[in-house]
């Protein structure tokens, strides 16, 4: 289940609406929808996973995601989402998954939705954690049972 946590600042739909892109966004890269996932993206959306360079730009962007497509797969499961103006807070546990290799950690998200679009795209998370990750997907690989699930 998804903890929701709206501050209107007066306006409830568009706390729920920007939330509610957010949500549109992952699923689509979820569900390897390209094209859904960009029609979300502002062009000039700044997109960050905090220790890794900036990448500037929907086409920068859509050029990475069409670059996985068929090699990597991603699942998602937010487990809260947060809404205050136009920053749409999540926290989640994502997996990227390539071939028989799971990578599953947590990941706290910080998105920007202006005008229906999604201007800011920044994560963070441990990489202590995702050095485990990349540890337990290997096993994974080897012996299924070690496979970490959503």
């Amino acid at each position: 289940m998804t903890e929701r946590t709206v501050s209107t600042n007066g306006n409830l739909s568009a706390g729920v609406d920007n939330a509610h892109t957010v949500e549109v966004f992952l699923a689509a890269l979820q569900a390897q929808d390209i094209d859904g996932a960009g029609a979300v993206l502002d062009e000039n959306l700044v997109y960050q996973n905090v220790g890794f360079p900036t990448i500037r730009g929907r086409s920068r962007a859509m050029k990475l995601f069409r670059a996985m497509d068929g090699r990597a797969a991603f699942e998602v499961k937010t487990h809260r989402i947060a809404v205050n103006g136009a920053a749409v807070l999540t926290e989640r546990t994502d997996a990227l998954i390539i071939g028989p290799v799971r990578l599953q950690f947590w990941v706290c998200g910080v998105f920007e939705v202006h005008d229906g679009r999604i201007t800011l795209w920044r994560d963070y998370f441990d990489m202590f954690d995702f050095g485990k990750a990349i540890l337990r997907g290997l096993a994974g690989a080897f012996i299924p049972a070690l496979r970490p699930v959503l």
